[in-house]
């Protein structure tokens, strides 16, 4: 696991962000690419280069989660395949509702409608999960909420197709906006702070 080395993990230009992605799928390829464009314009990125994972999120990703203003998920084929990758999703949408956390959905290769709705892939996925979580499918229903709320939000859908060099450094360009906004809405809640305390 490694922050992207432009910049230390408590001393981001821009701040932070987050990529949650199926490995299989995008680590080499378009994940890859996005990382390094985002690198490149000096955004701090967390991504998780851990090839060997247990059935837990480890304490040091749920931190990177948790520290991050903007988490970019990648749906691809295999995502609801991972119950890591779920497990993450659900940790990112506790993360916006409870500190209003960016959440930008990427759809790469895929409709989101398979994502909403579980269909296609995701609908094959979770019949094993509904197999393996027999005893527990409280848990399966979270992921498909999770989801179906992740989908819901307006992303970016890209082709394999589709020229890839232009549509990262669209997406970066609204990650860098989305971050600058969360940034000036930090500093106003400081300076606001500070102006309630001087009337005291």
């Amino acid at each position: 696991m490694s922050w992207s080395t432009s910049f230390p993990p408590h001393h981001q230009k821009h701040g932070q962000v987050f990529l949650s992605f199926r490995g299989e799928d995008t680590r080499y390829t378009f994940t890859s690419h996005l990382h390094a464009t985002l690198t490149r314009l000096k955004v701090g990125t967390y991504i998780d280069y851990n090839l060997q994972r247990g059935d837990e999120i480890s304490s040091t990703l749920l931190m990177a989660i948790e520290e991050a203003k903007v988490s970019i998920v990648i749906f691809s084929k295999n995502y609801g395949n991972s119950k890591w990758c779920l497990d993450e999703l659900v940790k990112i949408l506790e993360c916006k509702k409870m500190k209003g956390q960016i959440l930008l959905p990427i759809f790469y290769d895929i409709d989101p409608s398979h994502v909403r709705n579980q269909t296609g892939s995701y609908a094959e996925a979770f019949v094993k999960h509904e197999k393996q979580f027999q005893g527990k499918l409280e848990k399966v229903q979270t992921w498909r909420h999770a989801l179906r709320e992740a989908a819901n939000i307006s992303g970016w859908e890209c082709s394999v197709n589709r020229m890839e060099s232009e549509l990262l450094e669209k997406i970066a360009k609204d990650v860098i906006e989305k971050l600058n906004r969360v940034n000036d809405g930090d500093l106003d809640r400081k300076i606001e702070k500070i102006m309630n305390l001087a009337k005291l």
